[in-house]
């Protein structure tokens, strides 16, 4: 699984994709993607320093990508921010487990793991960003829609049960 600063980075730079070369507000795209907007804020400068996006303060300004959506991939975003995935670990914890010294899962990850790397080199964040569309457009809860259902629901919830100390008021 991707961690979530890359995950957060392909679900944004995916909507940036998709918006038509529009510059967009890191709170539109944080409202749009469900991304927490302090962190995309973090995310969004490392991905300016790594040359994906650039950005432009005041009037007219905002986050636009410096790169083509349809070239490049989940991979070089995860090689970019230096993504976990990318090193690869014994499924079982040990620390010594390669294609000479096996553990019994290692075939088994090792499979899975060519086929992670191959969708990476296959996806591009064009791809995500049609993907989002897709979602939005069947009128799909975003993740910070969700959110706030979650938050709303637990406010009007009764409060949970607590157990009264003896002698305590009754």
């Amino acid at each position: 699984m991707l961690s979530p600063l890359v995950g957060y980075a392909a679900t944004a730079l995916g909507h940036i994709a998709i918006s038509g070369g529009t510059p967009l507000q890191v709170r539109e795209i944080a409202a749009a993607t469900g991304v927490p907007a302090p962190y995309l804020s973090k995310i969004v400068n490392q991905l300016s320093r790594k040359g994906f996006v650039v950005t432009r303060r005041g009037t007219g300004g905002g986050v636009q990508l410096s790169v083509d959506p349809d070239a490049v991939t989940l991979l070089e975003l995860c090689e970019a921010l230096e993504d976990p995935i990318l090193s690869p670990q014994c499924m079982l914890g040990l620390g010594a487990c390669d294609d000479d010294v096996a553990c019994p899962a290692h075939e088994f990850s090792r499979e899975i793991r060519e086929r992670q790397m191959e969708f990476l080199r296959e996806t591009t964040l064009h791809d995500v960003g049609r993907f989002h569309a897709r979602g939005l457009a069947r009128g799909a809860m975003s993740r910070s829609a969700f959110t706030r259902s979650a938050n709303q629901t637990r406010k009007h919830a009764p409060a949970p049960r607590t157990k009264r100390r003896k002698g305590a008021g009754g």
